[in-house]
């Protein structure tokens, strides 16, 4: 069951909600800000981050690449970004990085997306910043968005786009084009992406 998102914008005149979009009611735990995730949860994390899992009509993933002056330059990834204090919630955070960084709309948030490894049963990954002083949790979320619009980049952020098959993934190269990933933790979570929708159909 689709719930509609009811997170409103205190800092919006208008008081109208954050993003027009609806959430999976198995993603409820998520419709809330940051701050109290991390202390319903009783975690300590440094940073939530967000990546979004965007599927095309062919059932391809949407992957940006970072800009060469960017930190992991030239390395490809889903949008996402960093969950802000003032975001209404952490699907609200998604949905705002997935307008920043691709300028697309999200419209429903489908699943959570982990990296699928045996014997792990937290939904979400744990890693550091470069310097290893700020421990981060990363959640994966499958976004549908608007229909009809195109890509566009912050061209600060990402310099290029591609839409890959799981056998693109997989292969790490889209017609020729090679796409090296940021890390294992990205490619991970796009293969259970893939996995997923396959189950569901």
């Amino acid at each position: 069951m689709a719930i509609p998102n009811t997170a409103i914008d205190t800092d919006s005149s208008k008081g109208s909600p954050v993003a027009d979009f609806a959430f999976d009611e198995s993603l409820v735990e998520f419709s809330v800000p940051k701050a109290d995730w991390l202390r319903i949860n009783n975690k300590a994390f440094d940073g939530i981050l967000t990546s979004a899992f965007i599927f095309d009509g062919q059932g391809r993933v949407l992957l940006v690449q970072r800009a060469a002056t960017d930190s992991m330059p030239n390395l490809w990834e889903a949008p996402g970004g960093a969950v802000d204090a003032g975001d209404a919630s952490i699907l609200a955070g998604c949905a705002r990085e997935v307008r920043e960084e691709a300028g697309l709309v999200a419209r429903r948030m489908v699943r959570l997306v982990t990296e699928g490894l045996p014997g792990r049963t937290e939904g979400w990954s744990v890693f550091t910043n470069r310097d290893g002083t700020k421990v981060i949790c990363g959640f994966g979320f499958e976004v549908e968005v608007e229909p009809g619009r195109e890509v566009v980049l912050d061209e600060r952020e990402h310099q290029a786009f591609v839409w890959a098959g799981e056998e693109d993934v997989r292969r790490g190269e889209v017609e020729g084009r090679k796409i090296p990933l940021t890390g294992a933790m990205m490619r991970n979570k796009l293969l259970e992406a893939f996995r997923l929708r396959r189950e569901e159909k």
